[in-house]
């Protein structure tokens, strides 16, 4: 009689697990429920979210795949992988020499200066009596709305190289200067030129949201400090205004940045001259006009462009630190 022992054999524990099918299969389903008992708020939402693809997340997509190809405008793009971004940071003089220091600097004074005269113009003018302070608000904010034509009535004519220029006819009535400067065709006077127009047409929706946030303050919250113990408009205005309005401030904020970044017509338009002398009004977007409407090299164009929105996505977070909400620990 053998002593060896039957191997068990080991039944299939039945456990009754739905399948992956079917787990996907009833969240799909869920969904679906959800989504028609919203639908007609996702009809509300459609005509903003088809716009927006369209003109945003098409052409963002469009322009980060173009970056990686060389592409004439004429020719089916040809695959080029990362040589337009290797030539961009390695060969390109223009863009490391002029242009990224330029915008940089432009954006530097441009920005926090524009900021700081844009909150200070809004707090005053939220002063004033409601009769009269629509018109001054108007008087501020239309410099933006005039854009290049303000630019060539106005301050071409005060910077005009020639003796019948407001600066240069000063400047030789009063004896500092014995022959007219050229100021906008100077590479020594082009930028500054080009950091006072654009702050003086600056004022633009940052502002307005900076005033309308200024006045939407709750009076009480003033009344109330004054009590706990502030007395000075500096105090109100730091420990009150500014507070109470941190998301205007944060978009004014960001506001400030993109418009300083996607300038690039006023060196061109004050000088007459493209590029702008010496490369001395040179920014991202004459660089990426260049390249694309000029030279017609438009995976490049694109590849300077992609690095402008990264460098813009870059500082909009770092704004969004700073004025952002700030979650209670």
């Amino acid at each position: 009689m053998s002593n060896e022992v039957p191997p068990v054999i080991q039944q299939p524990l039945s456990v009754d697990r739905p399948r992956l099918s079917e787990k996907f299969g009833c969240r799909l389903s869920h969904l679906k429920q959800e989504v028609w008992k919203f639908r007609l708020s996702y009809l509300f939402v459609a005509p903003f979210l088809i716009v927006f693809t369209l003109f945003v997340i098409v052409p963002v997509i469009t322009g980060i795949g173009l970056s990686f190809t060389y592409f004439n405008s004429i020719e089916f793009p040809k695959w080029a992988g990362w040589m337009n971004y290797q030539n961009l940071f390695s060969q390109d003089v223009i863009f490391l020499k002029h242009v990224v220091p330029n915008s940089f600097k432009f954006a530097l004074f441009v920005g926090p200066i524009g900021y700081v005269l844009a909150f200070v113009l809004a707090w005053l003018i939220a002063q004033l009596p409601s009769t009269i302070r629509v018109w001054y608000a108007l008087a501020m904010y239309a410099p933006s709305l005039t854009g290049g034509i303000a630019m060539v009535v106005v301050w071409q004519v005060m910077f005009t190289g020639d003796r019948t220029g407001y600066i240069n006819s000063f400047l030789l009535k009063w004896g500092f200067i014995d022959q007219p400067v050229l100021f906008t065709i100077d590479k020594d006077y082009l930028m500054i030129i080009m950091i006072i127009v654009s702050i003086w047409s600056s004022m633009g929706l940052g502002f307005l949201a900076i005033l309308a946030g200024i006045l939407n303050v709750d009076k009480q919250l003033y009344e109330a400090a004054r009590i706990d113990g502030i007395r000075s408009r500096l105090q109100e205005i730091w420990y009150i205004t500014i507070p109470m309005m941190k998301p205007q401030m944060l978009f004014a904020a960001v506001m400030a940045i993109v418009g300083t970044l996607k300038a690039g017509g006023i060196g061109t338009q004050l000088s007459g001259m493209n590029p702008t002398p010496d490369y001395s009004g040179q920014l991202f977007m004459n660089h990426i006009d260049d390249f694309g409407f000029t030279r017609l090299e438009l995976g490049y164009a694109s590849a300077v462009s992609i690095v402008l929105l990264i460098v813009t996505i870059l500082l909009s977070r770092f704004l969004w630190m700073l004025l952002g909400p700030k979650e209670d620990e």
